[in-house]
C-alpha cells in the first residue's frame, strides 16, 4: 500500500531526444538538466523515454509531468509521436501540471489540435529577448517572469496556431508563440529555460555550419550568450512537486 501511494505522486519527466554524446558526457542528457533546474531529487521523479516506451504511465498515478526538447522534428513523424501526443492529451484532461519545452511545447500544442511547422523566421539559435504579454501578468507560472527577459534557443520548428481556448504567454522577434499555457495547468516554453550558458554555446558550435549557411553569424551568437533569468520557471514549477514537510509528498493544490 505504501509503495502504491508513494507511486500515485510521481513527477514524470517525459524524453523525447537526448543532447549529442560529447554534450552528455560533460553536462549529462537532458533529464539532468532539468532535473538540476527544477531542484527535486532524482529518487522522487520518474524518467521515461517515450521513444522507447510502448505504454506510458497512467496520469491517473502521476503529479505531473515535464516534457523534453528533441533533435527530432514533429513534422517528420516519428511512429512514438502520437502516442505520446495522446498521453499528453489525457494529462491536460485529468488536469495534472505539464511544462512541455521546445519540442515539448510543440508536442503539446500538436496534441490539442494546434498546428506546428518550419519558423517562418528560420533557426532561432543564441540568447533572445522574450517579452511577457498581458496574459502573463496573472498566470500561475509566468506571472513571476518581468515583462522582459533572455532565454535560450535553439529551435527550427515552432508552434505556428495554437489550439482553441490556448493562451499565448509570451513572444520574441520572429518567434509569435514562445510560451503559451493549454488549459488551466499546462503550459509550452519554446525557449530553453533548463539551458546553461555552456549548453547554449555547445549548441551554436554543433550547428555553426548550418547557422552560416542560412545567413546567421556563429560568432556573434556565441558572442550574445549571456546570463538567462528564465531558468525561474523551471524553479516555479518545480516547488509544487517538492515534498510537504507535513506529509512527505507533494501537494498541487498549491498550484496558484
Amino acid at each position: 500500500m505504501a509503495e502504491r501511494e508513494r507511486a500515485v505522486h510521481n513527477l514524470i519527466v517525459l524524453k523525447t531526444g537526448s543532447t549529442f554524446d560529447d554534450l552528455a558526457r560533460v553536462e549529462g542528457d537532458f533529464e539532468d538538466w532539468f532535473l538540476r533546474g527544477l531542484g527535486i531529487a532524482r529518487e522522487t521523479v520518474e524518467i521515461v523515454d517515450a521513444r522507447a516506451t510502448p505504454e506510458l504511465p497512467s496520469p491517473s498515478r502521476l503529479c505531473g509531468a515535464v516534457v523534453t526538447g528533441s533533435p527530432e522534428m514533429l513534422t517528420d513523424g516519428a511512429a512514438w509521436i502520437e502516442p505520446a501526443a495522446a498521453w499528453l492529451r489525457d494529462l491536460v484532461a485529468a488536469q495534472k501540471p505539464v511544462l512541455g519545452v521546445c519540442f515539448g511545447h510543440q508536442l503539446l500544442a500538436h496534441a490539442l489540435g494546434g498546428v506546428v511547422g518550419w519558423n517562418p523566421a528560420g533557426r532561432a539559435y543564441g540568447t533572445i529577448e522574450m517579452q511577457c504579454l498581458e496574459s502573463a501578468e496573472a498566470d500561475a507560472l509566468f506571472g513571476i517572469m518581468p515583462e522582459t527577459f533572455v532565454a535560450h534557443s535553439a529551435h527550427a520548428q515552432s508552434v505556428l496556431t495554437l489550439p482553441e481556448g490556448a493562451v499565448p504567454l509570451a513572444r520574441s522577434r520572429g518567434v509569435e508563440v514562445q510560451a503559451a499555457r493549454f488549459g488551466e495547468r499546462a503550459w509550452g516554453a519554446q525557449f530553453h529555460p533548463e539551458f546553461s550558458e555552456s549548453i547554449m554555446r555547445a549548441y551554436v558550435r554543433r550547428h555553426a555550419r548550418t547557422l552560416a549557411e542560412d545567413g546567421a553569424d556563429p560568432d556573434v551568437l556565441l558572442n550574445g550568450v549571456a546570463a538567462s533569468a528564465a531558468g525561474r520557471i523551471l524553479e516555479r514549477f518545480g516547488d509544487w512537486f517538492r515534498p510537504s514537510a507535513l506529509t512527505g509528498r507533494p501537494d498541487v493544490r498549491l498550484l496558484r
